[in-house]
């Protein structure tokens, strides 16, 4: 059948896809290429490919490599932007909440909740609670329930029935509420997934290298394979240009300036084992600078984060000591008993893309997104928060329908299921006949429904034809070895570290940052992606040169040699 009559296409996201991806763009002009795999990327080829149009899509790493796969791994309406009277963005991510939650990723999207400690009776009270009956209110405003619960006062004593941990004298009580909480690198992976099941020409480690240009449009990209050295050119009749905190040094190849500056600003967060402390709840904690999370996250807590602005390298943000430091000093502000270094399991360290503005400070930057057409042929789309990818994505890609010949369709993403989602709760109420016919643990299948929804019996075959996958990883339990067979075949993992890293969390779960797993995944990839030994040896090296320069970063002082310390590892290539 040919593309043009294709009406349902595989969901593997595999090396021959990538191939016959790359090949489709080199072949015939696009009706849209968007440059950048982060969330707004995917999203946006998402929303461009259900809308009709022919679409592409290159990543010059991995997919959600960037910020999208380092953030504080909350959907949520922001509830501190309400302090700043910002309505309208508090409302709109909301209704993107409950849309993520109930219709789009019920498999990935998940609620948490989380505690306001009160140390004034009254006056704290009453206005922390108007707050939150806002917050409640707008999560109605999409016209349906917002699939969390509302907020609720808590006395002394059930605050610290709820939060054990806490110091015991700060407190006089508590608000709780609600919001959710996401594995962002595997939304992101999954988004692009789904966008190449709908027909998107997808393809990671393609870099662009400039821009094909007639006249003052902008007809097409020149890009770079990356796993093979090989040089083409991508027409599209539009480009999108959704590279986040790269956005001004991809403009920049335009050879004009754009209307618009974005600014890094490094946020770090502490991985923490969930015994340091015990609490039922994750904790919403006041800084002098802005708010803290203390988030749960299956065994871990993740602790942050912090807001400076970062002028360095923007593909490997590094942590730095005083960074850590102050997350733990703020932390140990509430804590019973403190936590220290040695109880801090994993560090990692994402910028977030903010429309510079006049405000020197990064914190008071705009989190509001802006989507311009800055030459003809070129959108650009930058700023926003990751909870409001979808309306970003629409919004760019309204942008680049207006402009071609034909009457495009309006967005549909609102109604358009990842991949996974369709059956999910059904699948769920099952998991304990799952789980006997293969004779695991219904924990297990229920970790792989919460990654995977119904592809989980993708899983479940490879397991089936070989018994031995259902072990799990040295050194990080959580995770099977069938999950690093699928991420090569199925989730477009091309190196170990994209597994480690992104596909599963182990980076930043396992207490030696997965030094353990590298050698078995590398291996399980090997068989699945015919690498040779040589190839086997160089991506364990990689990853181990990658674990050990982050340490180092993180016992630096400051942001420069910390920097310095992150590049001593440089970026994997296929190509020795």
């Amino acid at each position: 059948m040919s593309e043009a009559n294709s009406v349902s296409r595989s969901t593997r996201l595999g090396p021959e896809e990538r191939a016959a991806a790359i090949a489709s763009m080199r072949e015939k002009e696009l009706d849209v290429l968007v440059i950048g795999g982060g969330i707004v990327g995917t999203g946006s080829a998402l929303d461009a490919v259900t809308r009709g149009l022919r679409t592409g899509m290159v990543e010059a790493r991995d997919w959600g490599s960037g910020t999208s796969s380092r953030s504080s791994k909350l959907v949520h309406g922001g509830i501190r932007y309400l302090e700043q009277l910002d309505f309208r963005l508090v409302r709109e991510a909301l209704i993107e909440r409950g849309l993520l939650l109930q219709r789009i990723a019920p498999h990935l999207v998940k609620p948490v909740r989380f505690l306001y400690p009160l140390t004034k009776p009254l006056i704290e009270r009453f206005y922390i609670g108007a707050g939150m009956t806002l917050y409640d209110l707008f999560s109605y405003s999409g016209g349906r329930p917002p699939g969390v619960p509302h907020h609720r006062h808590l006395t002394r004593r059930q605050l610290l029935r709820a939060a054990p941990s806490l110091k015991s004298d700060a407190y006089v009580g508590g608000l709780v509420y609600y919001d959710a909480q996401v594995d962002d690198a595997r939304y992101v992976s999954t988004l692009a997934r789904t966008a190449s099941a709908y027909g998107a020409h997808v393809a990671s480690r393609v870099r662009v290298d400039g821009f094909v240009k007639v006249g003052e449009r902008v007809v097409g990209v020149r890009a770079r394979d990356l796993e093979s050295g090989e040089e083409f050119e991508i027409r599209a009749k539009q480009v999108v240009n959704a590279t986040g905190v790269w956005t001004d040094d991809t403009q920049s190849m335009v050879g004009e300036r754009g209307q618009f500056k974005v600014r890094a600003s490094k946020g770090i967060h502490l991985v923490v084992p969930r015994d340091r402390f015990q609490s039922k709840v994750g904790l919403l904690l006041r800084t002098e600078k802005s708010v803290l999370f203390v988030i749960p996250w299956g065994r871990h807590w993740l602790i942050g984060t912090t807001d400076t602005d970062w002028n360095l390298d923007k593909a490997h943000p590094a942590a730095t000591a005083a960074d850590i430091d102050y997350l733990l000093e703020r932390v140990n502000e509430v804590l019973a008993v403190p936590l220290t270094r040695e109880d801090v399991e994993g560090v990692y360290a994402g910028l977030r893309p903010l429309l510079a503005g006049e405000s020197d400070q990064t914190s008071k930057l705009s989190r509001e997104h802006i989507v311009a057409h800055t030459v003809p042929g070129l959108v650009v789309v930058a700023g926003g928060k990751w909870t409001t990818y979808r309306v970003m994505a629409r919004d760019a890609i309204d942008a680049a329908a207006a402009a071609l010949d034909a009457k495009v369709p309006p967005s549909v993403t609102q109604d358009i299921a990842l991949l996974g989602a369709e059956g999910y709760q059904a699948a769920w109420n099952k998991r304990a006949k799952i789980a006997s016919a293969f004779g695991v643990h219904p924990v297990r299948i229920e970790h792989l429904l919460n990654r995977y929804g119904v592809m989980t019996d993708e899983l479940l075959d490879l397991i089936r034809k070989r018994p031995e996958l259902q072990e799990p990883l040295p050194g990080a339990d959580d995770y099977i070895q069938a999950e690093v067979v699928y991420a090569a075949t199925h989730e477009g993992a091309m190196h170990l570290e994209d597994v480690l890293a992104r596909r599963t969390r182990i980076s930043i779960e396992a207490w030696d940052r997965g030094v353990s797993a590298a050698p078995v995944a590398a291996r399980l990839m090997a068989d699945a992606l015919g690498w040779d030994d040589a190839r086997v040896d160089r991506e364990v090296n990689h990853y181990l040169k990658r674990v050990a320069a982050e340490r180092a970063s993180q016992q630096q002082p400051d942001d420069e040699s910390a920097d310095r310390a992150r590049l001593e590892a440089p970026d994997i290539i296929a190509i020795p």
